[in-house]
């Protein structure tokens, strides 16, 4: 196995991934050569090549260069979606280049320093993101390897030579997270989710406990309210924190003012008052209140946080906004998964009380479309109107049976309609429009700025 010093060239198989990309980001800032393939050009890929990443988008062993062909210094990162028949990988693997998975290279970088990981079924890219801004902004700093793109930072990438903290987003996909080693961590939410991995929902709970026991002895676990997780490691701390729930770490005289929450924060150090939100949602101010927590336990001082989270943008495509105009609002959302649809419903609903609320859902990979497709009919119906694409299959072949369609027939809300991608803007436009919302973690991304400019149109012409 490599040592770090000795890497001079850094080959990813699946380089235009969000965790990757943080990472090829970090070897082309510390001056390696770094090169990838990916299957498809995106936003972030093209990011990458105009950075000096070599891409290529062909799985073509004759496309990577002379220079990653050298075992003796080229380290080469793959990503879990890669499928076992991806003839550059196996080439690699097959002449004893030292391979490794994405989250075992994470484990490498962090080595010697103070870890912050966050981990949990929904919410871990916003409280990931948010905590590194509240560090990056005190004189704490810190280094970031990020699930989004920070708008503030248009990067998921963050690099301070003189802090000792690294926040990381611990990925409980294919048990990723289960390579790191964390001196703060917090867990977020242990909902059902990749059972094409665990199985059942039991195996997933097994696997963040045994995350917890990652956790550095001396160390600090900070988690949601209700979480089961106690008894699990003695040699840590553990706090608890909640928007709604008893917690010691909680946000007391909520309120929202002009479409953003703002509250006081209660914690073990005492209280925090006038806290203001700069993204929206009822979601993300809890999110607020963990990042707050980990950035507190940090060494974060208080009128540091309070300076820096009304500054705080969001990230590309969570809960943000497209088009806020008095004729129409388009926000695109990232949620795939019933629980996270019901937060940003809710989020929505508590700014947009009487508005009528459309939604565009395409659902991510076909297992988890069959395994929750009750919990997205039942997410869904909250909407007044559903318009469902196709499944993006990612990583997965189709499952006999399993579709958009077996979504809206488990809907009782009769205002639910199955769309291609060429239907969707006239699908849209024949009712009328107030809060429109596109939901999904596949290539939904695509769509939304297309339908944003058509929407633009169609409202200039009114």
């Amino acid at each position: 196995m490599l040592k770090l010093e000795d890497i001079k060239s850094v080959y990813f198989v699946g380089v235009g991934g969000i965790g990757m990309s943080a990472i090829a980001r970090f070897f082309k800032y510390e001056g390696l050569n770094v090169a990838g393939y990916d299957r498809v050009s995106t936003v972030l890929t093209r990011e990458l090549q105009d950075e000096g990443i070599d891409i290529h988008y062909e799985d073509d062993i004759k496309q990577i260069a002379l220079n990653y062909h050298d075992k003796q210094s080229t380290l080469v990162v793959y990503t879990p979606a890669i499928p076992d028949d991806h003839t550059e990988l196996n080439y690699f693997l097959n002449k004893g280049f030292d391979v490794r998975k994405r989250a075992a290279v994470l484990g490498l970088i962090s080595t010697g320093m103070n870890s912050v990981c966050v981990a949990g079924t929904h919410g871990k890219t916003t409280i990931s993101s948010l905590t590194s801004h509240l560090y990056k902004q005190s004189t704490v700093g810190c280094n970031a390897f990020l699930g989004g793109i920070i708008n503030n930072y248009k990067t998921n990438f963050l690099h301070d030579a003189n802090s000792s903290y690294v926040v990381l987003e611990a990925d409980e996909f294919d048990r990723s997270f289960l390579q790191l080693h964390p001196y703060l961590a917090l867990i977020s939410a242990m909902d059902a989710d990749h059972l094409d991995i665990y199985g059942d929902a039991e195996s997933l709970q097994d696997a963040f406990h045994e995350f917890i026991t990652k956790i550095e002895a001396g160390g600090v676990l900070l988690c949601k309210a209700g979480l089961p997780v106690d008894d699990v490691n003695d040699d840590i701390e553990i706090f608890t924190y909640s928007i709604d729930q008893k917690a010691d770490f909680t946000a007391v005289n909520l309120k929202l003012v002009d479409g953003l929450h703002q509250f006081d924060l209660k914690s073990p150090f005492g209280m925090i008052k006038g806290l203001k939100m700069g993204v929206p949602g009822l979601i993300n101010a809890e999110n607020a209140v963990g990042a707050i927590g980990l950035a507190l336990l940090g060494g974060v001082e208080d009128d540091e946080i309070r300076a820096s989270l009304p500054s705080f943008e969001g990230i590309r495509r969570r809960f943000q906004y497209r088009i806020k105009s008095p004729e129409l609002v388009l926000i695109d959302d990232y949620a795939h998964h019933p629980e996270e649809i019901n937060a940003t419903y809710k989020s929505v609903k508590a700014i947009y009380p009487k508005q009528k609320l459309t939604a565009v859902f395409q659902p991510h990979l076909f297992s988890r479309t069959k395994d929750f497709a009750d919990g997205f009919a039942s997410s869904l119906d909250q909407f007044d109107r559903i318009l469902l694409l196709d499944i993006y299959p990612a990583r997965e072949l189709p499952i006999e049976g399993v579709n958009s369609a077996m979504i809206a027939e488990r809907m009782k809300n009769s205002k639910v309609e199955v769309v291609s991608k060429s239907e969707l803007f006239e699908a849209i436009i024949q009712e009328n429009n107030e809060v429109i919302l596109t939901l999904g973690a596949g290539d939904i991304d695509k769509e939304v700025p297309i339908l944003e400019e058509k929407l633009l149109q169609f409202i200039s012409n009114k």
